[in-house]
């Protein structure tokens, strides 16, 4: 750790820059880069993430005597910057602060931010006499009780009820007969920051801190305790944010949106983040604070002209009452509008990347409060890195790493079918917040959408405005209805960056929490009523509405071409139907990884021979079953094989134990006996001789194959008959065999000789032969470490890292669930091991067995097949260990593309 922890910002210097992001986080190295490329900026200082890591470990008095004597002289430059006075006594205007978090990459909405910092009742009046504006400051006096007194206090809105500060502002507003905020006076100001005090007090027991250094201890810890707060930790864990990386705090001088008609405060993005379009827009609201945008307390104005003209066409407000109500920035304040849009287009070019800025105008000036990569849609991401590319502001590696792999599963599901919506019911409509299709049961509650949803209901998440309480809710919902904020509110920002549908700002609207409706006009929706959301028009549908899958072109396949140019590993696909082969293949998959044989046995005449075949009481009544299969499979292998034509299929022999085939409960036992023609007393005897302690660890796998051969003599043949047959007819069929589930290499040894016998009586017999490989699935840890032997037999490796997952860890599968949450949340483990490949561990193992295995075998091909196929940062770990291919579900093909190609850059580097 570094000496230094406070680095200043500041009329037209910095001390540290953009490429700090790692000390500084995102928002600090930002500010500082800013006013070194003449952005005009509020001066203040960002206290470095390394601070964070020493308040977690060491405490809140350690930390604050480490930096007092740093941040006590950066206060000193920033009131020299300002011309202003923190703590003044009337010597100059007092020096009010925002403090804001800023993590490495943005955490929107997900932890603590103060503004107003400074005020108490000295200062509020000092303020009113230096600006002659008295609303002004009182308004500014009750906006910071209200948020240091939830941020710093921990006074906040009990389960199902209303903010208690909102609770004060909605009376007030009734007995006064106010519509807006804007419209309290002075006196009703001052009214309404008496009441606050007192909600403090009532609340927590003590008064309100009135010492502008106390409140800003208060408030540079809240933000350190924000980082561990259980949103911010749901939300690292849903996007993979390391705990350790912490979070810097960024203490900045106020500027005020809320002086009055000539001041405004807004949100805009240098392209559209919904959809990608090459277009300035954003939202902004007249005498307003930031967070009026963002927390959706107001429905804001369209920055540009052609926005506000698109929202008043979809709002069905004539262009007379647009301009009279409802004016753009562009049109309202013309120069301002100007030297934003010069401004924002400045940062785009210097960033070379879509920037999302939070403004505010001060009595006519402009300052920029921070500036961000924008959060984007799936469909936005893509079109603009090709936009980009095509504009020569970014290269072909650049544009494949500004992909997030699994951002690219939006544009593969499906959306509204455009017959369905011809006779879709409109029940209202709102902003377009974020595209795509989203039908569910309504919930109110985002601890209700977890509920519902646990119980497998699909929901959608209906909402006054959502804050960041809200957030495991938004997760586990289809679609968020809001019927409050604009396109930049938290509910738009989280969704976007979540990948969800979002309708927001749907203003007719009107939500009963303790009744669970809404309303629109005469209309109820109550809770479990179904709906649709279409987040790319903003329209809400009654009922479901039919869906069809997306099309593919454009700029999605030109990522597509870029991923095919730089990968050196290739994707095939986990399928065991033709259908699941060919949705794969479209997709890009170049041929298949896991062929799960069993998965073909549990239907109709089949599930029956199986059952005839684990009734019999000798070889020759299991050969008899058999051979009633072999058609059947052949069958199946020859529809794979061809749709997966002139590429390799892996297809693995029979798995799982025995007893999965057999019912447990007595009335289906006696179902089975009635098919097979045998008395009950039979079938029951068999299935309670199977029972095995540990299946996992039991008869299954090569050990099925080694103990009755005859299965592996039937499956070998069907693969082998079927590849012949389709070589007869001119197709290319390239079949691979795995043997699953080996721990020593006699075990491979006794299926290959097996599998090569049947091959060679197959070619006899049809006067044809065909090209096959035999190899086997690593998942037990013994043949990772014996690979070297292994591969003196095996042909092929695939690393079936479910089940070498399980066996490493020693961890069931089926029952890790009870423990793994609370393991993720109490830090003992960082990503769940079964959905993120671990590295230290298993792929210490998997690395070992593909170099173990190269080392006896120079032509090894080596895979994976596990569920961590289709992950990013496992797929990345792959190609560091050079595989020659990842195999995955059909739908996270372009995903597992566009990681290894983004793996095969990285290494270049």
């Amino acid at each position: 750790m570094s000496d230094k922890h406070v680095y200043f910002f500041g009329d037209g210097k910095a001390e540290g820059n953009a490429s700090m992001k790692n000390l500084l986080g995102g928002k600090g190295a930002n500010l500082a880069e800013m006013n070194l490329i003449g952005v005009p900026v509020p001066a203040g200082f960002t206290i470095t993430t390394e601070v964070c890591t020493v308040y977690n470990d060491k405490g809140r008095d350690y930390t604050v005597d480490l930096i007092k004597s740093e941040v006590e002289a950066k206060i000193k430059e920033t009131e020299e910057a300002m011309n202003a006075k923190f703590g003044s006594k009337g010597e100059a205007f007092p020096l009010l602060l925002s403090v804001r978090s800023g993590a490495r990459v943005s955490m929107p909405g997900m932890m603590n931010t103060v503004l107003n910092l400074g005020m108490n009742d000295e200062t509020v009046k000092l303020v009113a006499e230096k600006s002659g504006n008295e609303r002004f400051a009182w308004d500014s006096y009750r906006r910071f009780i209200q948020m240091y007194g939830d941020v710093v206090m921990g006074v906040e809105a009990e389960d199902g009820k209303h903010d208690p500060f909102e609770i004060e502002i909605d009376k007030l507003k009734e007995a006064k007969g106010y519509e807006l905020d804007t419209e309290f006076t002075p006196e009703d100001l001052k009214t309404l920051v008496e009441k606050f005090k007192k909600v403090v007090h009532d609340r927590t027991g003590d008064d309100f801190p009135t010492n502008p250094w106390d409140q800003l201890w208060g408030a540079v810890c809240a933000v350190f305790d924000s980082w561990n707060t259980e949103r911010a930790i749901y939300y690292r864990q849903m996007h993979q944010i390391p705990a350790e990386w912490g979070t810097a705090v960024n203490v900045q001088a106020m500027v005020y949106g809320n002086m009055g008609k000539n001041s405004a405060t807004g949100v805009a993005f240098t392209r559209d983040a919904a959809t990608g379009e090459d277009i300035f827009n954003g939202e902004y609201l007249i005498d307003a604070q930031g967070e009026d945008v963002v927390a959706g307390v107001r429905t804001p104005q369209e920055i540009t002209v052609e926005g506000s003209r698109r929202w008043a066409k979809r709002a069905g407000v004539s262009e007379d009452d647009r301009k009279a109500k409802y004016p753009s920035l562009e049109e309202a304040m013309p120069e301002i509008y100007k030297e934003l849009d010069a401004t924002q287009q400045k940062l785009e070019d210097h960033y070379s990347d879509m920037q999302d800025l939070e403004f505010t105008i001060q009595d006519g000036k402009l300052w920029i409060l921070q500036t961000r990569n924008g959060k984007r849609t799936g469909s936005a991401m893509v079109r603009m890195a090709v936009e980009m590319l095509d504009q020569g502001m970014i290269d072909e590696k650049t544009a494949l790493l500004r992909q997030e792999a699994d951002k690219l599963d939006e544009l593969l599901h499906p959306v509204f079918e455009k017959k369905a919506l011809e006779s879709a019911t409109v029940i209202t409509k709102g902003l377009p917040a974020s595209p795509g299709a989203a039908t569910g049961r309504v919930v109110f509650f985002a601890n209700d959408a977890e509920e519902w949803k646990n119980r497998g209901e699909e929901v959608v998440l209906v909402r006054q405005e959502t804050s960041p309480e809200d957030l495991k809710g938004m997760h586990v919902a289809n679609g968020i209805l809001t019927a409050r904020g604009g396109m930049t509110s938290h509910a738009a920002v989280v969704a976007r960056g979540m990948g969800k549908c979002c309708v927001s700002g749907a203003g007719d609207v009107r939500v009963d929490y303790e009744g669970r409706t809404f309303k629109v006009g005469d209309r109820v929706v109550k809770e479990g009523d179904w709906i649709s959301l279409n987040g790319s028009t903003g329209e809400v549908y009654e009922d479901k509405v039919a869906t069809v899958n997306p099309e593919l072109s454009g700029n999605f396949a030109k990522i597509m071409e870029l991923a095919e140019k730089y990968t050196k590993m290739y994707v095939r696909t986990n399928a065991d139907t033709p259908h699941d082969a060919q949705v794969a293949r479209d997709f890009g998959a170049k041929g298949i990884g896991l062929c799960r044989t069993e998965h073909m046995f549990f239907e109709g005449e089949r599930i029956i021979a199986v059952r005839e075949m684990i009734l019999a009481e000798d070889e020759e009544g299991r050969r008899k079953a058999l051979a009633k299969l072999l058609p059947m499979q052949r069958e199946d292998f020859e529809g794979i094989l061809e749709a997966m034509d002139g590429f390799g299929v892996t297809i693995r022999l029979l798995d799982p134990p025995l007893h999965e085939f057999t019912p447990n409960d007595e009335a289906s036992q006696e179902e089975m006996a009635k098919e097979l023609g045998v008395p009950a007393d039979v079938v029951k005897s068999k299935v309670e001789s199977l029972h095995e302690f540990n299946p996992m660890l039991g008869h299954r796998g090569c050990r099925l194959g080694n103990t009755y051969p005859e299965i592996t003599e039937m499956q070998a043949r069907a693969i082998l008959e079927a590849a012949v047959n389709l070589k007869k007819k001119g197709k290319d069929p390239r079949p691979e065999i795995m043997v699953p589930l080996i721990g020593t290499v006699e075990e491979l040894k006794l299926q290959k000789e097996i599998i090569d016998r049947i091959a060679n009586k197959v070619f006899e017999e049809k006067g044809e032969s065909i090209d096959y490989l035999v190899g086997t699935m690593i998942e037990i840890p013994r043949a990772a470490l014996t690979a070297d032997k292994v591969a003196e037999v095996a042909e092929f490796f695939s690393f079936g890292t479910n089940d070498l997952t399980q066996m490493t860890y020693g961890y069931s599968r089926d029952d890790a669930g009870k423990f793994l949450p609370i393991y993720l949340n109490k830090g003992i483990l960082k990503n769940d091991p079964f959905q993120v490949l671990d590295q230290e561990g298993v792929g210490q193992l998997v690395q070992m067995g593909t170099e173990k295995g190269r080392s006896s075998n120079a032509k090894l091909k080596v895979g994976i097949c596990g569920e961590h196929g289709g992950e990013p940062s496992s797929v990345k770990f792959c190609g560091t260990v050079n595989m020659d291919y990842v195999s995955c579900s059909p739908f996270r093909v372009p995903i597992a593309r566009l990681a290894a190609a983004q793996s095969a850059i990285e290494l270049d580097k």
